[in-house]
C-alpha cells in the first residue's frame, strides 16, 4: 500500500510527537502547543519530503514497480510453461496411445500370419502324407504285380516240369508255354473275381 506525499505530510503534522517536544527547561502541556517548534518541524518535514520524493521515492517506486512487473512476467511465464507442458503431455499421451494401437495391430498381424503359416504347414503335411500313401500304394501294387508274375512263371515252370514227367516228354516249346500261361491266367482271374 503506497502513501502519497501529502498524506504522509498530514499524518506527520498531526502526530502528537511534535506536541510533546520540549525546549530548554520548560515543560509543555498537551493543551498549549508551541507554534515555533511546530513551524520548524513542518519546514523540516516539507524539506525532507521534497528531498525524499525527489531522490528516494522515485527509485523506490521504480524498484517496486519493476518487482511487480517481474512477478507478473514470472506468473505469465509460469502460465505459458504450464500450458506448454499440458500440451506436450497431451501430445505424448497421444503418441503413447498411437504406439499401443500400433503394437496391438502388429500383434494381431503376427497372430494372423502365424495361424496362416500353421494352416499352410498342416495342409502341406497332409498333402505330403497323401502323396506318400499314393506312392506306397503304387509300389505295393507294382510289387504285387511283380510277385504275381513271378508266381505265374514259377507255376508255369512247375506245371511244365510236372507235365513233362507225366507224359515223359519235354514240353519246353513256346506254344506249350503260352497254353499253360493262358490257363493259369484264367484260373487267376477266376480266383480274384471270387475273392
Amino acid at each position: 500500500m503506497r502513501l502519497s506525499p501529502l498524506r504522509s505530510l498530514a499524518l506527520l503534522a498531526l502526530s502528537p510527537v511534535a506536541l510533546f517536544a520540549q525546549e530548554g527547561s520548560g515543560t509543555r502541556t498537551f493543551m498549549k502547543p508551541d507554534t515555533g517548534l511546530m513551524v520548524w518541524t513542518l519546514v523540516i518535514f516539507v524539506l525532507l519530503m521534497f528531498v525524499l520524493s525527489r531522490y528516494a521515492f522515485g527509485p523506490i517506486t521504480a524498484a517496486v514497480e519493476a518487482r511487480e512487473k517481474a512477478l507478473e512476467d514470472a506468473i505469465e511465464g509460469a502460465k505459458r510453461d504450464r500450458e506448454a507442458a499440458a500440451k506436450l503431455l497431451q501430445e505424448h499421451q497421444a503418441a503413447i496411445d498411437a504406439a499401443r494401437g500400433e503394437a496391438q495391430k502388429i500383434i494381431a498381424d503376427g497372430r494372423a500370419v502365424g495361424e496362416k503359416m500353421r494352416a499352410d504347414m498342416i495342409e502341406q503335411t497332409r498333402k505330403e502324407q497323401q502323396d506318400m500313401l499314393d506312392r506306397a500304394r503304387r509300389e505295393i501294387e507294382s510289387e504285387k504285380d511283380k510277385a504275381i508274375m513271378q508266381l505265374r512263371r514259377e507255376a508255369v515252370d512247375l506245371a511244365l516240369a510236372g507235365a513233362s514227367k507225366v507224359i515223359e516228354q519235354n514240353l519246353e516249346s513256346q506254344k506249350n508255354r503260352q497254353l499253360v500261361e493262358s490257363y493259369l491266367s484264367s484260373i487267376g482271374s477266376l480266383k480274384v473275381s471270387q475273392a
